[in-house]
């Protein structure tokens, strides 16, 4: 059962990278988005493809380990292929290399095939399965963990609201996926700040704190001038590692559009290894960690 891999090579920009000199997190995600269009044109399915068929695919899951950072004029590679179809859902794999091999990232995406018209989920037709694999698709498909139950928030959870602009929809007029992650980045910096830790102080403190797993569940698409509600608290705080809880809700309904869990470490910013987390920024962070 071998699947048709595709890869694709960028020279990284220097405008794709943060105040840290790394790429930031949210463009790995557009890096594997555009590799898997070319994927899908190569296997006979393009975009005007899509269209003619009234078909689209739509994320439904990201998850992301990040394993060393990318940073300017860095040459990448992402490698990408089909796992497997299940009905109306198909895993896409990724492998992030740079030109020495090195490994940046792994990940997969869980896509749902939708019909443009209705947005509803349609039956992956047979040719349609056929082309990813030239052997044909495997017989049994790899099972699906579902997404971790956070524990309940505590009593200090942070909320951040913001309202979806232009500039952050894509053509089929939905939030980018990638967008999403955009909120959850600045969500977590604003909640930092509210507790006394600014990016500004932890910088001169010597430290930052960086995405080791992104991991995104997609629920309803947020739309133009929808205000969101942004949720965030913290758990499982070990000696360098936190994991950070997000949940997205729209505000005047309170459904919820998508939820992450993120794993951060804490890292010395001259030379990029793990450090403890400093006692007092814990301390700080009480009310926003739950039991």
């Amino acid at each position: 059962m071998m699947p048709l891999i595709h890869e694709r090579t960028f020279r990284i920009r220097h405008y794709e990278c943060d105040a840290y000199g790394h790429v930031n997190h949210a463009n790995y995600l557009r890096y594997m988005q555009e590799t898997a269009f070319d994927a899908s044109a190569a296997a006979g399915y393009d975009m005007a493809r899509y269209d003619e068929l009234g078909l689209m695919w739509l994320i439904r899951e990201t998850n992301i380990t990040y394993e060393r950072p990318l940073r300017y004029n860095d040459t990448l590679t992402v490698k990408t292929w089909v796992a497997d179809f299940h009905r109306v859902r198909s895993r896409r794999m990724y492998e992030l290399r740079l030109n020495n091999g090195e490994l940046a990232a792994t990940a997969h995406t869980d896509w749902v095939l939708l019909n443009q018209q209705t947005q509803r989920p349609v039956t992956i037709p047979p040719e349609m399965r056929a082309a990813f694999f030239s052997e044909g698709p495997p017989e049994f498909p790899s099972r699906r963990d579902g997404f971790p139950e956070p524990p309940p928030p505590p009593h200090g959870r942070f909320t951040l609201r913001r309202t979806v602009e232009w500039r952050d929809l894509d053509p089929v007029q939905h939030v980018n996926n990638a967008n999403y992650m955009a909120y959850l980045e600045e969500c977590g910096v604003a909640v930092a700040a509210a507790h006394g830790w600014s990016m500004s102080r932890m910088m001169e403190a010597g430290f930052g704190i960086v995405a080791r797993q992104y991991r995104i569940e997609y629920r309803r698409p947020a739309l133009l001038d929808d205000e969101l509600e942004i949720t965030t608290w913290i758990s499982d705080v070990k000696r360098a590692t936190a994991v950070r809880h997000y949940t997205i809700t729209r505000a005047a309904d309170g459904e919820l559009l998508a939820r992450a869990r993120v794993l951060w470490v804490w890292i010395n910013l001259e030379n990029g290894r793990p450090i403890r987390i400093p006692p007092h920024f814990i301390a700080d962070f009480a009310t926003n960690i739950a039991d």
